[in-house]
């Protein structure tokens, strides 16, 4: 990637990440500032914000109507498959993993990443673009905000090849513990799509995680990409009585199970496995 396409990623991310700042501070059906207003005030091209907005349009955060703008969506339904008390262990992904560095620099974490990071908006983190690669296929793009003052030596090599959290820990004395992850669907853009190598507006899922290591301290954030084609995920669900976990209430939903069809004393236990096709050995649970 070029010094020209590589600049267009940072400026999408600064402006993506302004939108979402905007949208936080603001409710459902309220509408965000004009175009000109916000090319005004980011210093970028209405194609650079157009491109960035649409972005948060396909994942459903802004609603654009034509003649009057863009407001802020309807908030999301959110299904938690398994209680705070427990998490599910993702076994290791198959395949060879690779990076491709799009983005690799130090700039200051902003309000929004550095309410997530719990650092000072002018703090220094490192943000990462990278192309993620298994057996060298296009599978994901990947956003990384790490502290700065967590990994001062933090190299591209580090990036591109091996498993980043093993480099956290054995490099730079971090050692991750836990994660809360969201998954939803998307579509991706002109940008993404020829970095995918797939067509304009593609299904992908969006991934967003926050880690935190052993003192509960986040260490990183990240928002990624994958490929709709390649990539799915499936969970096992123990209904019976045998259930190690805590009964679901009876009021609850559980997406793909019938109203009704579980009692008060049901438990369900998640457990997350990666997805394998047999002529696609790829498609499974991404790692780091």
């Amino acid at each position: 990637m070029n010094a020209e396409e590589s600049g267009a990623v940072l400026k999408r991310e600064r402006v993506r990440d302004h939108i979402l700042e905007l949208i936080e501070s603001l409710s459902p059906g309220d509408a965000i500032p004009s175009e000109r207003s916000l090319c005004a005030a980011l210093h970028v091209s209405r194609p650079t914000l157009r491109a960035a907005a649409g972005e948060l349009v396909a994942a459903g955060l802004l609603v654009r109507e034509h003649g009057r703008g863009m407001f802020v969506a309807p908030e999301k339904i959110t299904q938690e498959l398994i209680s705070d008390h427990h998490a599910a262990v993702l076994p290791r992904a198959s395949g060879t993993w690779s990076s491709r560095l799009l983005e690799f620099t130090t700039i200051a974490a902003g309000a929004r990443v550095g309410r997530k990071l719990h650092v000072s908006p002018a703090a220094d983190i490192v943000y990462v673009a990278r192309l993620r690669l298994v057996d060298s296929a296009p599978m994901a793009i990947e956003h990384l905000h790490i502290p700065a003052a967590l990994v001062p030596a933090l190299t591209a090599e580090e990036l591109e090849a091996g498993d980043l959290y093993e480099h956290l820990r054995d490099r730079h004395g971090v050692q991750v513990s836990e994660a809360n992850q969201t998954i939803e669907p998307t579509v991706v853009s002109q940008a993404e799509a020829r970095l995918l190598t797939i067509p304009h507006l593609s299904p992908a899922l969006l991934f967003e995680r926050l880690t935190s290591d052993t003192d509960k301290r986040p260490v990183e954030y990240v928002h990624s990409v994958y490929r709709g084609d390649r990539y799915r995920i499936v969970s096992r669900l123990s209904l019976g009585p045998a259930a190690t976990h805590e009964p679901t209430p009876s009021t609850g939903h559980i997406p793909g199970i019938p109203p009704g069809a579980l009692n008060e004393h049901t438990a369900i236990a998640l457990t997350a496995h990666p997805a394998h096709r047999p002529t696609d050995p790829a498609s499974r649970t991404s790692r780091s």
